[in-house]
């Protein structure tokens, strides 16, 4: 317990100031570099990504790149949107959503710079036919082979995590619904999907994560509709309470301006992952026949995970006005559906649906990418302990502690978000270089393969 107590002791402190400024500088300097590139061509980004839906791409690639999209969204839609901004919400207070946001506008240029670096520098497995990018990639052909213990920190720090990851999704599934049974069906079906690998989680995320995405929109706007006379004093809170303490009110013990950034900050990039350089393990298998092209993936991506799915989520716990009962969590987020619908068990019923879902499918890609990092560690020897592994620890999160696992999670994340912050700053040439590149492919017309 020692060691998990410094870890924790770090995660509060790493995931204050320090990553805040990091963060904001990064992004702040990467926009500016690159002429604010992610809000100028935002409308080029959407419409030639969820525009494309059916593009099967035209480079080298095992999965199309709306289904690399939907792999990297499997992971992000998940515990994140639904219980962790709760969380965030339950102990940093309706500020905590401000800051949400901020790291999400600051997360569009940081996630497409590290996929379109993702895609740069990746390179086909020799084995097995299959392409493979990521940070370790990057870093090792980019930054060049006196990098390379940094790619390989980073691949153990992030196989840490990753190997747990199934605790946490299923370990906040287990609020609504209490039993150890939920671990062993996650596991169960989590090694079904593995076996097929990349192919076969991209196809089963494809069909999903839409589906499951839109299903929590719909459901979220019925509920604000019912409660539209709340949002204008919702929004004032959102923003009044970023910037100062407020007090206790019902069963909610009152926050700081600090535990309101904290805990934004943490849960907005636990949710859309942005700056961790995990995206690009998915995005880079994806047949685009030219790295920014599915860099533009990574803004909407964000655009989807936190502006859309987790606003929803915070609309509907503030709007309804459950958060100042004492709750936090799953638990919080299903009190606030069933106030919203009328019905409790409705509400409950619907949130766990969806949780299990998303839980699920961020389980599936988290083992996957663990898998990614083994392969840079030691090679597939150990895939197959680690799926097992991985699964072990769905059983064991169904019966674990949440605010340990979260606070946990918050220390690798914050790790891997340091190192992918400082590399995306350092690359930041190769980068610029790429989206020259583009900018000048897109005026010609001529799309030769790149990779």
């Amino acid at each position: 317990m020692f060691i998990i107590d410094i870890m924790m002791a770090i995660s509060n402190w790493l995931w204050g100031w320090p990553l805040l400024i990091l963060t904001s500088a990064v992004a702040v300097y990467l926009s500016v570099r690159f002429k604010f590139f992610q809000f100028t061509r935002f409308g080029h980004a959407m419409k030639n990504t969820f525009g494309k839906i059916f593009d099967k791409g035209d480079g080298e690639g095992d999965i199309s790149p709306f289904q690399a999209c939907c792999t990297a969204l499997a992971s992000t839609l998940g515990v994140g949107n639904i219980a962790g901004v709760s969380v965030a919400i339950a102990t940093g207070g309706p500020g905590a959503v401000f800051w949400m946001w901020a790291v999400a506008l600051m997360g569009f240029i940081v996630k497409f710079s590290e996929i379109t670096l993702g895609m740069a520098y990746r390179e086909r497995d020799p084995e097995t036919g299959r392409w493979h990018g990521g940070f370790y990639w990057y870093v090792r052909r980019g930054l060049g082979k006196s990098w390379k213990w940094l790619g390989i920190f980073w691949a153990v720090i992030l196989g840490c995590a990753m190997v747990f990851a199934p605790a946490v999704q299923a370990n906040s599934v287990v609020e609504a619904i209490p039993g150890w049974i939920v671990g062993v069906i996650f596991a169960v079906i989590m090694a079904v999907v593995l076996v097929g690998g990349i192919k076969s989680i991209s196809s089963f995320a494809e069909k999903v994560v839409p589906l499951m995405a839109l299903a929590y929109v719909i459901g979220s706007i019925f509920i604000l509709v019912k409660f539209g006379s709340n949002i204008p004093h919702v929004f004032a809170m959102i923003f009044e309470y970023a910037f100062t303490p407020m007090a206790a009110t019902g069963g909610f013990a009152g926050s700081t301006v600090m535990l309101a950034i904290r805990w934004g900050l943490a849960r907005g990039v636990y949710s859309n992952e942005a700056g961790t350089g995990m995206a690009p393990l998915a995005h880079s298998s994806s047949s685009a026949n030219h790295p920014v092209k599915q860099g533009l993936w990574g803004i909407s991506e964000v655009f989807v995970d936190t502006i859309i799915v987790c606003t929803m989520t915070a609309l509907v716990v503030l709007c309804t006005g459950v958060w100042t009962e004492g709750g936090t969590g799953a638990a919080l987020t299903a009190t606030a559906f069933g106030a919203g619908f009328g019905n409790a068990i409705a509400g409950t019923v619907f949130v766990v649906a969806i949780i299990t879902f998303f839980a699920f499918t961020t389980a599936l890609v988290n083992v996957y990418y663990g898998e990614i990092c083994m392969t840079v560690l030691g090679g597939k020897k150990f895939i197959l302990p680690y799926r097992l592994l991985g699964c072990a620890f769905a059983i064991i999160g169904s019966v674990g502690a949440l605010s340990v696992l979260w606070n946990l999670f918050d220390f690798f994340f914050g790790v891997c978000a340091v190192c992918n912050l400082v590399v995306c700053f350092l690359m930041r040439k190769q980068i610029g270089a790429l989206i020259n590149d583009y900018l000048t492919r897109l005026k010609s017309g001529k799309w030769e393969p790149t990779s």
